[in-house]
């Protein structure tokens, strides 16, 4: 009988810890981290990959055995516990945590492109921030295109970009060590025990969650954590690998930067030019002039691009395809002839242009860059926090919930270490809504502070409305929310709102921010406006 049943294709667990590996951790993210905290980021390291990601990763693993048969996705694990509604918005919270990404990542080929082609720092002075804007949009507009028709082969280019990508980290480290060991010299004076500690302050406590954006993304490997052969057994060894690797990589990676940059003196666009700086100072050192910068620069943009591109097809597909028909409006669901949801793709369109616009009255180029990324610090982990719910969910009633693979085998020790990772979690999302790249107290940073809680209860706020929308769709006899003439309308007011925004935000004109307020302000009322009135009701 074992004859006639079909072989089953297992995963080794090197692999596994590979593909996670690739998911976790790159070379950018050590130079923001380093930025925030310099040497000290060393220690930070250390402790979160022992008490953080270890424990994240495995229970990620036993969430994904617990739920195989949903496919293991975080919305799944969500609506198994705690029902519907709660499945349905963390789908949505999971998507708007994208958003912020997505921008940052068209953002950071823009800046890639700008480096790949100048070979310098120069764009960030010679480019307005509406203009900045107004490029990202455009890589938004070009990707969504190329991504409709050469989707598969950009899954494949993305992930040769990630290991090429994790190949210049590790050649990065690699030379920055045989450099010392001919004779080069640490720009970190004086490097001792106590450059490497951090300053416990508010500060640091800001920071801890962009180190949780950078090391989150294992839930992306759950669903494979069922295709091997001895789960029980070869998991964890995978996510023991996994910590080595990322262990190698933070540690010795931040020490790399801190040999070329002065831990105490850092520059101030690190997290946007910090990379490209590194690779150009290892360039002279080996006296290869740009080379090193120039290939580290295609490889980003090349990496980049093809990840975005992906992205957007994949978020906006998971958000219509793995959230409840209840609370999704099917406007979001229709599909063109070729099979691609345009109207979900507006839908990330117009939330992207309305992070950038946040963003267009900050002072600088690398102000925006700065902010942006720092707001993924803040809801990123937040996101992550659904995870650990999960987690305890399951672990409180674990004979309702059984699978080949548990972290943990003892329950209450179990929740001890699912409450720590979800309270950690949740303290930085909170206090990573601090600026922090910026002075305490000044304009900039109350102006940062404000728009990190508009762009919040916007993103989060609009999961709030779409069941609104779905209602009155259930409402109408011609099953949409609102007639042809009303989505014209508000899609015209929106449309025309943020690139009135976008213009006036890269202008000289003295009034510009007040002229921005007002234009904003009567785009909002013409999409009530256009929005209020229901029409084709059924008849109760």
């Amino acid at each position: 009988m074992e004859d006639l049943e079909p072989k089953k294709n297992y995963i080794s667990w090197p692999i596994l810890a590979l593909m996670d590996f690739v998911t976790v951790i790159g070379f950018d993210d050590l130079t923001y981290n380093f930025q925030n905290q310099g040497m000290g980021v060393i220690t930070s390291w250390v402790i979160m990959l022992f008490l953080y990601v270890i424990p994240y990763s495995l229970m990620v693993g036993q969430l994904g055995s617990v739920f195989n048969h949903e496919g293991g996705g975080l919305t799944s694990w969500v609506r198994g516990t705690s029902g519907e509604f709660l499945g349905y918005f963390t789908a949505w919270t999971y998507w708007a945590a994208s958003i912020p990404y997505v921008v940052d990542t068209a953002n950071s080929i823009v800046v890639g492109l700008g480096w790949a082609y100048y070979g310098n720092a120069r764009l960030q002075s010679h480019m307005s921030n509406g203009w900045f804007a107004f490029w990202t949009l455009i890589t938004f507009i070009v990707f969504i295109f190329v991504q409709s028709r050469f989707k598969r082969s950009l899954e494949v280019l993305s992930t040769i970009g990630g290991i090429a990508m994790f190949g210049m980290t590790v050649l990065f480290v690699l030379m920055t060590f045989a450099g010392l060991a001919n004779g080069g010299h640490i720009a970190t004076q004086p490097m001792n025990f106590h450059t490497i500690v951090p300053k416990f302050d508010l500060h640091y406590l800001t920071t801890i969650g962009l180190l949780i954006y950078a090391v989150n993304g294992a839930e992306l490997i759950a669903p494979f954590v069922t295709k091997m052969r001895h789960p029980k057994k070869e998991f964890p060894k995978a996510m023991i690998m996994l910590a080595v690797m990322t262990a190698f990589l933070t540690i010795f990676g931040s020490f790399s930067l801190g040999v070329f940059f002065d831990g105490y003196h850092l520059p101030n666009d690190l997290k946007m030019n910090g990379s490209y700086y590194a690779f150009q100072a290892l360039g002279e050192q080996y006296h290869v002039g740009n080379l090193l910068m120039y290939i580290f620069a295609w490889t980003e943009v090349f990496y980049l691009a093809a990840l975005l591109a992906v992205l957007l097809d994949a978020m906006t597909r998971m958000l219509i395809s793995d959230t409840g028909a209840k609370y999704m409006p099917k406007v979001l669901s229709k599909k063109n002839s070729n099979g691609l949801p345009v109207n979900g793709y507006l839908l990330t369109c117009g939330l992207s242009a309305f992070i950038m616009l946040l963003g267009i009255f900050l002072p600088s180029m690398n102000d925006i860059f700065n902010w942006l990324l720092n707001l993924n610090g803040i809801i990123s982990p937040g996101v992550t926090c659904w995870i650990f719910f999960a987690f305890i969910k399951i672990r409180q009633d674990s004979q309702k919930f059984p699978s080949e693979y548990v972290y943990i085998k003892n329950d209450k020790m179990a929740l001890l270490v699912g409450w720590w990772c979800l309270i950690v979690t949740a303290v930085a999302t909170i206090f990573g809504i601090g600026p922090q790249d910026v002075a305490f107290g000044g304009a900039t940073w109350w102006y940062e502070l404000v728009i990190n809680f508009v762009a919040i209860i916007v993103l989060i706020g609009l999961g709030a409305v779409l069941p609104y929308v779905t209602r009155r769709e259930n409402r109408s006899t011609t099953g949409s929310a609102f007639t042809r003439l009303q989505w014209t309308g508000i899609l015209v007011a929106l449309f025309l709102t943020i690139v009135g925004d976008l213009y006036l935000g890269g202008s000289n004109y003295q009034h510009n921010i007040f002229a921005i307020v007002g234009l904003s302000i009567l785009g909002i009322i013409l999409v009530i406006a256009f929005g209020f009135k229901e029409y084709n009701l059924k008849e109760i």
